[in-house]
């Protein structure tokens, strides 16, 4: 398709590594690997959620004791950074930078990460995704959903204008800037597919508007999560006369992810969630603390609403059996997610569509599996819920991340860590001990140890592998512990998973300056 490709100009020249056929890349940290594990069973990998929250005990495994360069090296070894021009030449841009960084718990890690400028519109598209049941609806989603985005943003002329560009084979203007780790891969065996699902979606968009017309933000993100997810559907039930597509575009409609969006335009911050990933904005009081202001809503049993929603779109007798131990008819802790077929196919498309599949698909149990008590579906939806927030000059940061951080931080400690780092200055709270009974040389040891965090806290570049340290460091006092850092970085792989998620960090910084110039033309 002439011209097509000038569309996704801008992606990074990177490979997949190993063979073609691999369904995801296999990314590695820096540093020593005990030893390698099996891959873990397809029919385990639904959330399985062994531990809680933080204040858990160290490890006492056969780890190995690593160096603080070694700790420092497998922490920095997916890190990225980028700073946003002052003026990108349309407007002065709100976000000052961002810093993102992702730590493996899975083999190969089944979270993603995006972040590119939108170039036909404004503003910066932000997300992080968390995959289960394999990595690769995360990878597609890495891939694509920015795009499904980037065209609902689109008025109707400009939406006219790509698709006289692609019927008269002219190259087309780029709509996404990338900025990605090298590591943050693209499948190029799928583009072609990719492209001609986001063409349909653009030429039905162009029937559905009007000359004059652009889009509303909310609706847009809402827009596009929903057919972006029904296109995974679609291209699953089709296959593909190409061998590998064919049995890629089915793992990804059997695997599944959940996506936090942000996009940010000025002063205006959209969140649009579909999972248990989560948005917290950083403000910053004027005694110069930090507080945590959440702008998402985790899709789980711990939302009472979500639990009313699930149980009423079903039959009063599903009542029992819709949600059992916290999970989606007892197996799925996120209760809104992109691809997850098995929550969403009848039973017979289910059955149809694997017998024509691949051989590999009738090896894998996971895919064979029906969920108990499988009487109505759709189960589960991608439907995201959207929240608009108005930026002011006290918004310092914000910070996405997936459900392997918030379960080993509290947000107010995500958004006191942060806020620290980035304004160089430590809040000394009071020593606390949680009710532990210390002596006074332990009290003494405790005090020193604060003392040497505070001259070396700010050795890290980067401010969410800052916070991924205390996320995985952390001790039962709420300070780095290195030893404990140490022993759950060393973890051989089929034993990392029992103690933490893979963990994902985006952490954006804002500009109050050009914030609060934009509230007063605004507000005249």
């Amino acid at each position: 398709m002439p011209g097509a490709w000038q569309l996704f100009r801008g992606l990074p020249r990177t490979k997949i590594l190993a063979s073609s056929l691999l369904p995801c890349q296999r990314q590695s940290h820096s540093g020593p690997v005990p030893h390698q594990a099996p891959p873990r069973h397809p029919s385990l990998s639904w959330r399985l959620r062994p531990v809680s929250r933080s204040y858990r005990a160290t490890p006492n495994l056969h780890s190995y004791t690593l160096t603080p360069p070694q700790v420092n090296s497998i922490l920095k070894a997916n890190e990225y950074s980028f700073k946003v021009p002052e003026f990108d030449g349309k407007n002065v841009s709100s976000v000052m930078g961002f810093d993102s960084n992702q730590l493996p718990a899975n083999a190969p890690i089944e979270d993603r990460r995006s972040v590119a400028t939108c170039l036909q519109t404004r503003g910066m598209l932000m997300a992080v995704f968390d995959g289960h049941a394999g990595c690769a609806c995360a990878q597609a989603l890495s891939e694509r959903l920015f795009y499904y985005i980037a065209v609902s943003l689109l008025p109707h002329e400009t939406l006219c204008e790509l698709e006289e560009a692609v019927e008269a084979g002219r190259a087309l203007s780029p709509i996404l800037q990338w900025h990605k780790h090298p590591n943050d891969y693209f499948s190029r065996e799928a583009q072609s597919l990719y492209f001609n699902s986001l063409r349909t979606y653009w030429q039905e968009l162009i029937d559905l508007s009007s000359p004059g017309e652009v889009p509303e933000t909310g609706e847009a993100l809402l827009n596009a999560f929903k057919r972006l997810d029904n296109d995974l559907s679609l291209e699953a039930q089709v296959g593909d006369p190409n061998a590998y597509l064919h049995y890629w575009v089915l793992r990804v409609a059997f695997s599944g992810a959940t996506a936090c969006v942000a996009h940010i335009d000025g002063s205006d911050l959209f969140i649009a969630n579909s999972g248990d990933g989560r948005a917290v904005l950083g403000v910053q009081e004027e005694d110069g603390s930090f507080t945590a202001h959440t702008l998402s809503n985790d899709h789980n049993a711990q939302n009472e609403d979500e639990l009313a929603r699930i149980r009423g779109a079903h039959p009063p007798s599903e009542k029992k059996t819709v949600i059992r131990q916290d999970r989606l008819l007892g197996l799925l802790m996120p209760f809104r997610a992109f691809g997850d077929v098995k929550f969403k196919w009848s039973i017979e498309l289910q059955k149809r569509v694997l017998e024509s599949g691949p051989d590999q698909l009738h090896e894998n149990e996971h895919t064979k599996f029906i969920p108990p008590n499988y009487h109505t579906p759709p189960y589960l939806t991608a439907e995201p819920e959207i929240t608009h927030h108005r930026l002011r000059p006290q918004d310092r940061f914000l910070v996405i991340g997936s459900d392997g951080l918030w379960e080993t931080l509290h947000r107010q400690e995500v958004v006191r860590v942060v806020g620290e780092y980035l304004t160089g200055s430590q809040q000394q709270q009071p020593l606390t001990v949680g009710g532990y009974k210390v002596t006074l040389g332990q009290m003494q040891g405790l005090l020193e140890e604060r003392k040497a965090r505070t001259s070396s806290a700010f050795e890290d570049q980067n401010a969410a592998t800052h916070l991924m340290r205390h996320a995985v460091g952390n001790n039962e006092f709420g300070t780095v512990d290195h030893e404990r850092l140490s022993k759950m970085l060393s973890l051989p792989e089929e034993l990392a998973r029992m103690y933490r998620d893979d963990i994902t960090i985006i952490v954006s910084q804002f500009n109050p300056h050009v914030i609060g110039s934009q509230r007063q033309e605004n507000q005249s």
